[in-house]
C-alpha cells in the first residue's frame, strides 16, 4: 500500500508511523514551535529509507542561513539522493541539492516547478517562501502563494500556514489591509502559528502604528511565544515599537529579557540583538557590555561568508564592541564572498553586503560622508541581500544619521522630510525634521 500525506502526495520509503512524524514535523515547522528536526529525526531512525523525511530534515537545516546547517543539509541530500522516489520526490531532491549548495536562484526554480504540479505540496511552499525570503523577493513571497491558492480550502491541513505566508508577502508588497486580514485569519484557525502574528506586527510597523503593534504582540504572546523557536524575533518586533515611541527602558527590558536572556547563538536571534542594539546606539544611546557578549557570540561565524546579511549584522556587533581585529576578519570574508564565494551569496555580497559593511565600519569611525556614499544610491538594490523591509529600515536610520553628523544639510532634509512622510507620528521623524530646519 502507497503511504500518502495528509495532502494526498506520495511518500516513498514510509510507514504510517513515519507518515504520522512527518506530519507532526510539518506541523511544528509551520508554527515555528517545539523541535520539528529532533521529530523528523526519529523517524528516520525507525525507517531510514524515508525519502521525504530526509528531504524535510535538509530543508530544516538549510533554512537556517548558518554553515553548520548547510552542511547538515547536504548530509540529507546525499542520503536521500540514493533511496527510491517518484517524479515529485526527485524535484524535491534536486532543489535540496541547490539548497544545500547555497544556489537559492536554482532551488527556487526547482520549487516552483514541483509547484505549478503540486500545487498542494505545502512542504515546497514553506521551503521556497523562506528561501523567497533570504532573496528579497517581495514578489514571490506574495504570488508564489497566490498562485497556489485556487488549490486550497479552509479545511485543508496547513491552510493557516498558506495564509499566514501569503499575509507576509502582501505585506512585503504593500498589501497592508489584505495583509492583516490574512494574518488575522492564520491564527484565528491555528492560534500557534507564529507566523501570521509575525506578518500582522510587520503591518502594523509599516503603517507606523506602534501602539497597536504593543497591544497585538504583548495580548497574543502566550500563544506564540512558548516552545518557539521564532519567539526572539516576535519579541524583537515588540521591542521595535517600544523605540519607536522613545521607551528606551521597555526596549532594554525587552532586550535583556525575552530577546537575550538565553544568549542564543542562532543566526536569526544574533540579527536581531545587533540590529536593536545598532538602532540605540545610532540615537547615542549608552548600551554598556551588551555589545560585547554579542560581539563573542558572533565570532564563530566570521569565516563562514555563507550569507552577507547575517555578516553585515555581525559587523554591526564588532564596530558597537570596538573590536578592530574582528572588524577587519569580517571585512574580509565579506569582501571574499563577493570575489569568489558560492551560489546566491556571491551576488549578494558583492552588490549589497559588501557596501552595507563598509558603511557600517565608516559609522563606527566617524567618516561620515563615506556612510553617505556608500548608502545613498544602495536603498533601491538593498533587497538583493534579503530581509524584510522593517529590518532592511536600518539602512535607511544609519544614512539618515550619516548626514546629520556629516552636516549635509541639503540631503539631511532631504531625508528628514522623507521620513516624516512614511512616519508622521514618529517622535525620532520628527526631531529630524526640526533638527533639519534649524539647520
Amino acid at each position: 500500500m502507497t503511504i500518502k500525506d495528509a495532502r494526498g502526495l506520495a511518500m516513498s520509503g514510509a510507514d504510517q508511523a513515519a507518515a504520522d512524524a512527518f506530519e507532526a514535523a510539518l506541523a511544528e515547522f509551520q508554527c515555528y514551535v517545539g523541535n520539528p528536526v529532533g521529530t523528523i529525526e526519529a523517524a528516520l531512525q525507525a525507517q531510514p529509507g524515508f525519502t521525504m523525511g530526509h528531504v524535510l530534515r535538509g530543508y530544516l537545516y538549510g533554512s537556517s542561513s548558518e554553515a553548520p546547517g548547510m552542511r547538515e543539509a547536504a548530509a540529507s541530500f546525499e542520503a536521500a539522493r540514493a533511496l527510491p522516489a517518484d517524479a515529485r520526490e526527485r524535484q524535491h531532491v534536486a532543489a535540496l541539492a541547490a539548497l544545500a549548495a547555497g544556489d537559492f536562484a536554482a532551488a527556487a526554480q526547482r520549487w516552483e516547478a514541483l509547484l505549478v504540479e503540486y500545487p498542494r505540496d505545502i512542504l515546497a511552499l514553506q521551503i521556497a517562501h523562506l528561501v523567497d525570503f533570504f532573496r528579497g523577493d517581495a514578489r514571490n513571497l506574495r504570488d508564489r502563494i497566490a498562485r497556489r491558492l485556487h488549490a486550497w480550502t479552509k479545511a485543508d491541513p496547513g491552510y493557516h500556514a498558506v495564509l499566514s505566508m501569503h499575509a507576509f508577502g502582501l505585506e512585503e508588497m504593500g498589501e497592508y489591509d489584505r495583509a492583516e486580514e490574512r494574518g488575522r485569519e492564520s491564527v484565528s484557525i491555528n492560534p500557534r502559528d507564529g507566523w501570521g502574528y509575525h506578518a500582522v506586527a510587520h503591518v502594523l510597523e509599516m503603517r507606523n502604528q506602534p501602539e497597536d503593534g504593543i497591544r497585538w504582540l504583548s495580548s497574543t504572546s502566550a500563544k506564540w511565544a512558548p516552545e518557539s523557536f521564532f519567539k526572539v524575533h516576535n519579541w524583537w518586533h515588540l521591542a521595535l515599537y517600544h523605540l519607536e515611541l522613545d521607551q528606551t527602558d521597555a526596549v532594554l527590558k525587552l532586550y535583556d529579557g525575552p530577546i537575550r536572556s538565553e544568549r542564543s547563538a542562532v543566526a536569526l536571534d544574533l540579527i536581531d540583538a545587533s540590529a536593536m542594539l545598532w538602532r540605540l546606539y545610532l540615537r547615542g544611546q549608552d548600551v554598556g557590555d551588551r555589545w560585547r557578549e554579542v560581539a563573542d557570540t558572533w565570532a564563530a561565524t566570521i569565516e563562514d561568508g555563507v550569507y552577507a546579511f547575517n555578516d553585515a549584522h555581525a559587523l554591526m556587533a564588532y564596530v558597537g564592541a570596538g573590536d578592530e581585529a574582528r572588524i577587519r576578519q569580517q571585512l574580509a570574508t565579506l569582501r571574499r564572498s563577493a570575489e569568489a564565494g558560492d551560489g546566491s551569496n556571491r551576488a549578494m555580497a558583492r552588490d549589497v553586503g559588501v557596501p552595507v559593511g563598509e558603511a557600517i565600519v565608516a559609522f563606527g569611525q566617524g567618516r561620515y560622508c563615506d556612510v553617505v556614499e556608500r548608502l545613498q544610491h544602495l536603498r533601491p538594490i538593498a533587497s538583493r541581500f534579503g530581509g524584510s523591509h522593517a529590518q532592511r529600515d536600518l539602512l535607511d536610520l544609519t544614512l539618515i544619521e550619516a548626514a546629520r553628523r556629516a552636516g549635509d544639510r541639503n540631503l539631511f532634509a532631504a531625508l528628514a522630510s522623507e521620513r516624516g512622510s512614511s512616519r508622521p507620528r514618529s517622535p525620532l521623524a520628527r526631531r529630524y525634521r526640526e533638527a533639519a530646519q534649524a539647520a
